[in-house]
């Protein structure tokens, strides 16, 4: 009889067989989908993140582009006289454009150029103005201005890239629409263009509140600065002022002005809106034209290139009645106190006092002293009318502007 010995008949134990039953196998397949979802979720988070940084790279780079003022690139070579850019920041038209055009007219026309900033859409030709330099000198990408907010630096840099295309411009005066010439033109280009400074009304600016902590980093509260809108450069500060496109944006968005009438600081107080008004009163009430050239210039470390002061003489009514809200606001000039005496007096000005730098700025022009205005403001029709019967900006001739259009 044939035996045949099985493994376990020879004391080897039998190989197992690994058996998966249907529960384990369901397990497994759980095991690897749950790890397999983790896997693409980690995925989608981090894509996510990316995209997410992505678009806010855009947005800035959007919100910069936006900002952004565009200049051709033009040789800084020119021939004949270098030019004083007169730049005109006005609602619509020139209302004092009879006096100006004596100071032009006076001048030498190769010396000077002139751009208006106006209303989008007007046009300065024949029916619009009395003289015959302003004809089609407005900017032809204006924007509306707003009083106290970015629009109005806005304008301000529009200006300067239009002036900028000529390289014969190598100085910028900003003027308003109620701005005149104390001076004939030869005596203020003289004057202008003996400095290689640029004059800039820029001082410390540590009462009204108005410095925005959300401006930090970009804008450290040490280099903010306050001071006249009224400025007069030269070319490379204007250049900065054109190129800009990080301040700005900065200032567009957390310099903004929250009062109604510009003779008031804060906003009126309303009794309906009880404890609300306490926030309101403590917010940053912050007017951008005040704020923005100075502050941008020290933070370039220009300040010591500048002579920090404007040209432009304001007379500021300092009142402190309860109807005015202790409201600063510029006393505007009329036939009456426009009197040789007191054109007399602002040309005497020599100095200014700043007090919250405990600061005296000495008048001075290429380290000689001089008048410390050549413009002023704000000035009335029957004001402008007294000056030109006074000659203060040069000879006058009444026959010249009867020929001029109305």
């Amino acid at each position: 009889m044939l035996v045949v010995a099985t493994a376990s008949a020879r004391g080897v134990p039998p190989k197992r067989r690994h058996v998966i039953t249907s529960t384990s196998g369901s397990r497994l397949f759980s095991w690897k989908l749950l790890i397999l979802l983790c896997v693409s979720l980690s995925c989608v988070l981090v894509l996510a993140a990316l995209f997410s940084l992505h678009s806010s790279y855009l947005s800035d780079a959007d919100s910069s582009n936006h900002f952004k003022v565009t200049r051709s690139t033009v040789s800084r070579t020119f021939h004949g006289p270098p030019k004083i850019a007169f730049l005109f920041l006005v609602r619509q038209n020139i209302p004092l454009d009879f006096l100006w055009h004596v100071f032009f007219k006076n001048g030498n026309a190769a010396k000077f150029s002139i751009y208006v900033h106006s209303a989008p859409g007007f046009v300065l030709d024949e029916s619009t103005t009395r003289s015959s330099f302003f004809y089609r000198t407005q900017i032809s990408n204006s924007i509306q201005v707003s009083w106290g907010e970015s629009s109005m630096i806005q304008a301000e840099r529009l200006l300067l890239a239009a002036a900028l295309d000529d390289p014969a411009n190598q100085r910028f005066v900003l003027l308003s629409d109620s701005c005149v010439p104390l001076y004939n033109f030869s005596y203020v280009y003289n004057y202008v263009m003996v400095s290689q400074r640029s004059f800039v009304d820029s001082f410390l600016d540590v009462k009204d509140g108005r410095y925005n902590p959300k401006m930090s980093p970009k804008i450290p509260r040490e280099r903010w600065r306050k001071g006249s809108q009224w400025f007069t450069v030269v070319r490379s500060h204007a250049e900065v002022i054109v190129d800009d496109d990080v301040i700005f944006p900065i200032f567009n968005k957390h310099c903004k002005c929250l009062i109604i009438f510009p003779s008031q600081r804060r906003p009126p107080i309303d009794n309906r809106k009880g404890k609300l008004n306490l926030k309101l009163q403590k917010q940053h009430n912050c007017i951008p034209d005040e704020h923005y050239v100075q502050t941008l210039l020290a933070m370039h470390d220009l300040e010591g290139q500048l002579e920090r002061r404007t040209l432009t003489y304001t007379l500021w009514n300092q009142s402190t009645t309860k109807m005015e809200n202790k409201g600063w606001h510029p006393i505007t000039f009329s036939y009456a106190n426009a009197s040789p005496q007191r054109i007399k007096e602002m040309k005497g000005i020599n100095h200014v006092y700043y007090e919250t730098e405990f600061r005296t700025e000495w008048c001075r022009a290429n380290s000689t002293s001089v008048p410390c205005f050549l413009f002023a403001r704000k000035f009335s029709k029957g004001a402008a009318m007294r000056l030109l019967s006074d000659e203060v900006v040069g000879h006058f001739q009444v026959s010249a502007m009867l020929d001029t259009p109305p």
